[in-house]
């Protein structure tokens, strides 16, 4: 029997119900595990504009981790012989190792082994929350190593009918002329996939395009290992917003489906010094409510590090509609595309001719097993100011939570994007599509103004939110879409060259 330390515990267990116990995990078997810290002082993302000045000494100072936090959970450590592997400040995080058994005694938990499926994949998870040993601690990821998020795309069962190249779909919207990204660099968070380069070669070259300097970089023993269906999900995301800014870095962060690959792929993009991004695009996530309490606040706080740091940061919304694939008859939001810190990218279905939009509504394709777009309202992120003058509903908990999506942009599987996965050239949609779309996009932006736009929630609800194509037509299933913002489409889709333009037209003044 363990003795639990005293503290506070890090948030309800979300270990699914069916996960089928194997038996206790070798309590001599070492682990390593990242503990997140808070700040040192406050943050306050919603000052986008003083977010864009905020070097990254000045961040490391003002919001990096206390030095007083950190040696306290150092002489924590070395009380319960757990070996620092790794700390940096910047990031608030500590990478330790330990026994199973130092491990549980040092944050009151049981490990076992576990499966979610009879001879499926095995995962190490313990089904209380990890107790908490120091208020500076805000979450200690790794002793819960299932799977938590899964990539949000949709391949078409049949492979025929409407669909786009990436480029047809910059130019349906508008996308500003004379950009191509150069001076940016989009961070692309994948847990699970790879790519193959000769695929992607190909693939530009028959756009007409040359290859985009593209990186793979690992993240706690994660890397690109193509081979699996996660590729598709990888290749898309390369594939679209490289095509649409061919002149931007692409860099590739590879870590494992855990909440602790998840925070820290996040994390180090947002913070790497040596080729800082100014976008990050996300399209892997899971149902808000599915995440342990402390695993979420640990995201959500390398998320509004981004945001700090003038990263804007777009995460699809889902693909199961307004349930997010939980069948308890309930709306759920996707995580974290539900963050205050991020621009949450919804679904259309895109119809279009000679160049030109004809009909553009919300993606649902429920009735014949093809997916919808994801969004509602969080049950867990308070109403951001910047969301306030937007008419969201409260949430069926009663609770007045964030908004989502924010925007939205093809992807309907039916009307989906012709991309290239393993040698083979394929029709894929789903909200994964969408994140890239907007990053790209963005990085456009960003290269015209001459600086990152950050945070771009608060401009987009304000000055520009009249520079989107509206999606008045269809639902996700609890919620409808209608003139202004809502929670299948959000403001909708992108009119890159009338964003551009309100961006730059400054208060007072009338647009070029």
């Amino acid at each position: 029997m363990n003795t639990t330390p005293s503290g506070t515990p890090g948030g309800a267990s979300r270990l699914p119900a069916d996960a089928r116990y194997l038996g206790p995990h070798d309590p001599h078997e070492t682990l390593d595990v990242t503990l997140v810290l808070r700040r040192r002082l406050p943050l306050d993302i919603g000052l986008a504009a003083s977010a864009q000045t905020l070097g990254r000494a000045e961040f490391a100072a003002r919001h990096g981790a206390d030095p007083a936090d950190l040696e306290r959970l150092r002489q924590f450590n070395r009380q319960q012989g757990l070996q620092e592997l790794d700390c940096e400040p910047i990031r608030r995080s500590m990478d330790v190792r330990g026994t199973a058994q130092q491990l549980q005694q040092a944050f009151g938990v049981t490990l076992g082994r576990y499966e979610l499926t009879p001879g499926g994949e095995r995962f190490i998870a313990c089904m209380e929350p990890p107790v908490l040993p120091d208020p500076a601690l805000i979450a200690v990821l790794g002793l819960d190593r299932r799977p938590v998020a899964k990539p949000h795309f949709r391949i078409a069962k049949v492979q025929t009918g409407t669909s786009y190249t990436p480029l047809e779909l910059g130019q349906l919207y508008n996308f500003p002329i004379g950009a191509d990204g150069s001076g940016q660099t989009i961070a692309i968070i994948e847990l699970g996939g790879g790519y193959r380069q000769g695929d992607l070669d190909a693939y530009f070259q028959a756009l007409g395009l040359t290859t985009p300097t593209i990186s793979a970089v690992s993240v706690d023993g994660g890397s690109n290992q193509p081979g699996g269906a996660a590729d598709a999900e990888v290749m898309l995301d390369i594939e679209v917003s490289g095509a649409l800014a061919p002149a931007a870095r692409l860099l590739v962060y590879f870590a494992l489906n855990t909440d602790q690959g998840f925070y820290n792929a996040i994390s180090r993009a947002a913070h790497d010094a040596s080729q800082p991004a100014t976008v990050m695009s996300i399209s892997w996530g899971g149902p808000e409510d599915n995440w342990n309490a402390s695993s979420r606040d640990a995201m959500e706080s390398a998320l509004a590090d981004a945001a700090a740091l003038s990263v804007t940061v777009t995460a699809a919304s889902g693909d199961n509609g307004s349930s997010d694939g939980v069948n308890d008859g309930k709306p759920h939001v996707d995580f974290p595309a539900s963050s205050r810190s991020v621009l949450a990218c919804g679904g259309t279905r895109l119809n279009a001719a000679a160049g030109t939009i004809n009909s553009e509504v919300v993606w649902n394709e429920l009735a014949a097993s093809e997916g919808a777009t994801g969004g509602g309202v969080s049950d867990v992120f308070a109403l951001p100011g910047w969301q306030a003058q937007s008419k969201v509903p409260v949430a069926a908990s009663g609770f007045v939570g964030r908004g989502v999506p924010d925007v939205s942009g093809n992807a309907d599987p039916l009307t989906g994007y012709r991309v290239r996965v393993d040698g083979r050239d394929q029709i894929i949609g789903g909200t994964s599509a969408v994140a890239p779309l907007w990053a790209a996009l963005v990085a456009l932006i960003n290269q015209r103004l001459g600086h990152s736009l950050g945070l771009a929630n608060p401009v987009l609800y304000g000055p520009a939110s009249k520079a989107f194509r509206d999606i008045t037509q269809g639902n996700n299933g609890s919620y409808q879409a209608g003139s202004g913002w809502d929670a299948c489409t959000g403001l909708g889709s992108p009119d890159g060259a009338a964003l551009l333009s309100a961006l730059t037209t400054k208060p007072g003044s009338s647009a070029a």
